[in-house]
């Protein structure tokens, strides 16, 4: 019996070193490098030189192929390899299909929305709905307040839907969408440090972010100063220090080349009007109580026409210049397209910049149910072009547009999209997809550059 079982396991172990010699042997047939999923044979398919490998393609091959005897493994690994890392793009490369900017088309910017994720609850979507100022004619209109998301404060919907100012990943949309217009300066709406407009919150601890992804996408940033509670030339001596010392030192910051060779910010003051010239000279003119000029924090001032005496006023107030805001053609004098031409003329018999402002239509009975009368049909562009035309026209060294989203007001050239809910049909861009305001903005500024090498001859 034991002599049995010792045979049994004799015979049972030469088993095992047959088996093993098999597998020693087979193994010598296959690439040592070709473990599995090794795409050792992809280098022997001639489209590797010239497209990306596609994983399927990966598999197919190495299918097709296992059974082959193969040479120069190492060699073919390293052009498949080698071919992926070409097809890839680089980490963090902006998209070449961006148009240069043109630091000469500045574009009004806000940054007042929120939504309950980001801010705990809807800013300015959710805005009320403004009376008129006739109780007789307000009666006739509905009252109270936008309900975001899907009722808000605009006759039109954002593509990227009611979104927040401080959502990192919609300032980089806005910064993106801004650059592919080809504008390079981004006005930007500024309230004091713990102030806000009457529907807002305060937006100065975003300025920052805002900066910083401007810059990486080569815009500037310049500010646009509202009528703040009690604005006088004391307060916006402090303001403006305010500015330049904590944001100035950014690379982002715009500052414009003057005549002289200067670089100086430029603060575009909105509302200046409601302020008498008196108080503006003591701010803006060299023999000034309050004088800023010849300071470290000298600037270009530009001041908001409205009425035509308002010309006038700018000029003994000691601004550098006038723009018109207003996206409405006959609104106001300033913002009549015909009066641009004289604007202009004056502006230069009095060394100041004339800055007029172009927009792709008005809009605004969201929030102002009364005011049919001043809305301005975009008529699918045509208005928006035809604005840039009288605009070109003129031979303005700076254009600036209204706006990029000023929803309330119907402004914006930011991408919207069509939508419909329950009780509201919003406005949108068809038969145009909704980028198109942003590439009529690309089409002009580009025919801005050329027609400005032009006057410059």
């Amino acid at each position: 019996m034991a002599r049995f079982r010792r045979r049994t396991c004799i015979i049972l172990l030469l088993f095992i070193l047959f088996i093993c010699s098999i597998m020693m042997a087979l193994k010598t047939l296959r690439p040592d490098r070709a473990g599995f999923g090794d795409p050792f044979g992809l280098g022997l398919l001639p489209e590797l030189q010239q497209r990306t490998v596609l994983l399927d393609n990966k598999q197919n091959s190495l299918n097709r192929v296992q059974g082959d005897t193969v040479t120069h493994v190492s060699n073919l690994h390293s052009i498949a390899v080698n071919t992926m890392k070409a097809s890839m793009p680089p980490v963090n490369k902006l998209e070449e299909e961006l148009s240069s900017p043109n630091y000469n088309f500045h574009i009004f910017y806000y940054s007042w929305f929120g939504n309950p994720q980001f801010d705990g609850k809807y800013i300015h979507w959710n805005h009320p709905l403004l009376p008129h100022w006739d109780p007789k004619i307000a009666n006739n209109y509905p009252k109270g307040r936008h309900n975001p998301p899907e009722d808000i404060g605009a006759n039109f919907y954002p593509e990227l839907g009611s979104y927040s100012s401080k959502d990192p990943s919609v300032i980089e949309a806005h910064m993106k969408q801004m650059r592919s217009a080809s504008t390079g300066v981004i006005v930007l709406s500024w309230y004091p440090p713990g102030m806000a407009d009457e529907n807002g919150e305060p937006t100065d601890g975003l300025v920052p972010v805002i900066l910083d992804y401007a810059n990486k996408y080569d815009l500037k940033v310049t500010f646009h100063i509202e009528p703040y509670k009690d604005r006088d030339d004391r307060s916006m001596y402090h303001n403006v220090k305010y500015i330049i010392d904590k944001y100035g030192g950014h690379p982002a910051f715009y500052r414009h080349k003057t005549s002289t060779g200067r670089f100086l910010p430029m603060f575009y003051v909105y509302d200046s009007y409601v302020t008498i010239p008196e108080i503006w000279a003591n701010l803006l003119t060299v023999s000034g109580s309050q004088s800023i000029r010849n300071t470290p924090y000298d600037a270009l001032f530009i001041a908001l026409l409205v009425e035509e005496r308002h010309k006038h006023d700018i000029h003994r107030s000691g601004f550098d210049g006038m723009y018109t805001y207003f996206a409405t053609n006959g609104f106001s004098y300033g913002s009549s397209h015909h009066n641009w031409a004289s604007l202009k003329a004056f502006c230069d018999s009095n060394n100041l910049m004339f800055i007029p402002s172009v927009g792709p239509g008005y809009i605004d009975t969201s929030i102002r149910p009364w005011n049919n009368h001043n809305t301005r049909n975009r008529v699918n562009g045509k208005y928006y072009e035809t604005a840039f035309s009288a605009a070109l026209l003129v031979r303005p060294e700076i254009i600036s547009i209204t706006s990029f989203n000023e929803w309330h007001e119907g402004t914006q050239i930011e991408r919207a999209i069509p939508k419909r809910t329950g009780q509201v049909v919003y406005l949108d861009y068809k038969p145009h997809k909704p980028s198109v305001y942003l590439e009529l903005t690309q089409k002009w500024s580009e025919k801005y550059r050329k027609e400005q090498e032009q006057w410059l001859m």
